[in-house]
C-alpha cells in the first residue's frame, strides 16, 4: 500500500470541497481532494443558481469568482404569485441583490481554478474510508487507479453529501439527527428558452407549486410539483409542458415558449440536520451535514458558508496556532443552518399544497395576501432570502 501525507484529506469534489481546498491553498494549508467519481460526472450535476451576495464573496476570496460576477445575473427580486395575484419580493428594500448562476458553471470555475494552482484531486477513488477519526491521528484509505493508498493527515473534511460516507463513518450513538421529509417533490426541466418571467416566481397553484427559474437570457429551469412517489419515467417533455401551461396565471401562460429539455429529474423535498457537524478530526461540510428543501435557494449557499467558516478555522490552527476556529465550527455553523433550514420550510409550507383541507389553503392565500401588504413582511422574506449571517 502506497502511503502519502498532507494536512487536510478533503472527501468530495463538488462545489464546497474544491472551494474549501483552494481557500486551504490560499492559506498555505497542504491538503489533498478525494472524489468518487469522474470530473464528468461532477460537472453533470444539475443544481441551484441563486448566490447569495457571502457565496460570492468566497468564490472571489478563492479566485474564483470573476465569471460568476461578469456573467451572473443580478437577481433583485421575485414574485409570489397565487391564483391570479402577485406580490413582489424588492431585495431593494435591504439595499443588495442575490445572483442568478449555475451550479455547474460554479464547479467548473473551482476546477480551473484548482488547476491553476497545481492542487491535487484524486477522480474516480473508489472505496473510500477515514480511520481513527477519534485519534490525533486520522488516516483515509482508498484506491485509485488500481493501487491501495493511505494517506495520514491531520484532519478530515466531509463534502460528499448526504449518502457520503462521511457522515457514516460517525459511530451512530455519537450522531445528533432532526428531520422531516414532506409528501412531494420537485419535477425539474432545463431548456435552452427564454424565461416565461424576468424575475424568478415561486406560485401557490391550485393543483400544487409551480417555479419559474432562470439560468440566463436564453436558458430556463422549471418546476412543478410533483407526488413523492412519482417517476421520472412517467414524464417527458411534451406532458411536462402541457402540465406546466396549464398551471401557469394566464398572463405567464400567455409567454410560456417550449422546447426540448437538456434535462429532467425528481428531487424529494426533505429537511434534514445532522448537529454532529464535528467528530474528532472528521468535520462534515454542506450537504454531508444537513439538507433544506431547494425552495428558499439555501443549499449551495449553505455549503459554501460551512466551507468558509472551516477554512477560516483551520487557518487560525495552523497560523494562529489557536483551535477556537475549530472548536467551535459545530456552534458557529449550526446557528446559520438552523436559520436557513426554518425559512426553507416556511417557505415551502406557504408555496406548496400541503394537504387537500380547504382551511390550510386559505391560511397560505391570508400569509400572501398579509405579505402584499406588508413592507416589513417582504423584508423579512428578502432578509432571509439573501442570506442571515
Amino acid at each position: 500500500m502506497e502511503t502519502r501525507r498532507t494536512q487536510v484529506v478533503i472527501i468530495g469534489a463538488g462545489p464546497s470541497g474544491l472551494l474549501l481546498g483552494q481557500l486551504l491553498h490560499k492559506h498555505g494549508i497542504d491538503h489533498l481532494i478525494l472524489e468518487a467519481r469522474s470530473p464528468d460526472y461532477v460537472l453533470g450535476r444539475i443544481r441551484a443558481g441563486v448566490l447569495e451576495q457571502p457565496t460570492i464573496a468566497a468564490l472571489n476570496e478563492a479566485g474564483a469568482g470573476e465569471r460568476a460576477e461578469r456573467e451572473g445575473l443580478h437577481m433583485r427580486g421575485f414574485d409570489l404569485r397565487w391564483d391570479e395575484e402577485r406580490c413582489h419580493i424588492d431585495f431593494g428594500l435591504i439595499g443588495t441583490h442575490a445572483t442568478v448562476y449555475g451550479q455547474t458553471r460554479i464547479t467548473r470555475d473551482l476546477m480551473d481554478a484548482r488547476a491553476a494552482t497545481g492542487g491535487i484531486t484524486l477522480y474516480e477513488a473508489a472505496d473510500v474510508r477515514p480511520h481513527d477519526i477519534e485519534s490525533d491521528h486520522p488516516w483515509v484509505t482508498c484506491r485509485h487507479e488500481g493501487r491501495d493508498l493511505r494517506i495520514d493527515c491531520d484532519f478530515i473534511a466531509g463534502c460528499d453529501g448526504f449518502h457520503g460516507v462521511s457522515r457514516q463513518s460517525i459511530p451512530k450513538e455519537h450522531l445528533r439527527e432532526q428531520g422531516l421529509a414532506f409528501p412531494f417533490g420537485w419535477l425539474a426541466l432545463l431548456a435552452d428558452v427564454p424565461p416565461v418571467s424576468e424575475e424568478v416566481a415561486w406560485i401557490n397553484g391550485a393543483e400544487g407549486f409551480l417555479m419559474c427559474s432562470l439560468r440566463s437570457r436564453t436558458r430556463s429551469r422549471y418546476y412543478i410539483q410533483v407526488p413523492a412517489d412519482e417517476h421520472i419515467s412517467q414524464w417527458n417533455a411534451d406532458r411536462f409542458w402541457d402540465a406546466y401551461r396549464s398551471r401557469l396565471p394566464s398572463d405567464l401562460a400567455e409567454k410560456l415558449i417550449t422546447g426540448p429539455a437538456l434535462e429532467m429529474s425528481i428531487a424529494p423535498l426533505r429537511s434534514y440536520v445532522c448537529s454532529t457537524m464535528r467528530h474528532g478530526r472528521l468535520f462534515l461540510v454542506g450537504d454531508a451535514a444537513h439538507v433544506v428543501p431547494p425552495t428558499g435557494a439555501k443549499g449551495l449557499n449553505l455549503a459554501v458558508g460551512d466551507a468558509k467558516t472551516l477554512a477560516d478555522g483551520l487557518r487560525q490552527h495552523y497560523q494562529d496556532h489557536d483551535a477556537h476556529g475549530i472548536d467551535q465550527y459545530c456552534e458557529h455553523a449550526l446557528k446559520r443552518i438552523w436559520k436557513a433550514v426554518r425559512f426553507s420550510w416556511w417557505m415551502t409550507h406557504l408555496t406548496h399544497r400541503i394537504t387537500d383541507n380547504p382551511f390550510e389553503r386559505q391560511i397560505q392565500i391570508a400569509e400572501l395576501e398579509y405579505t402584499r401588504e406588508s413592507v416589513a413582511a417582504r423584508t423579512a422574506i428578502a432578509e432571509n432570502f439573501c442570506g442571515l449571517a
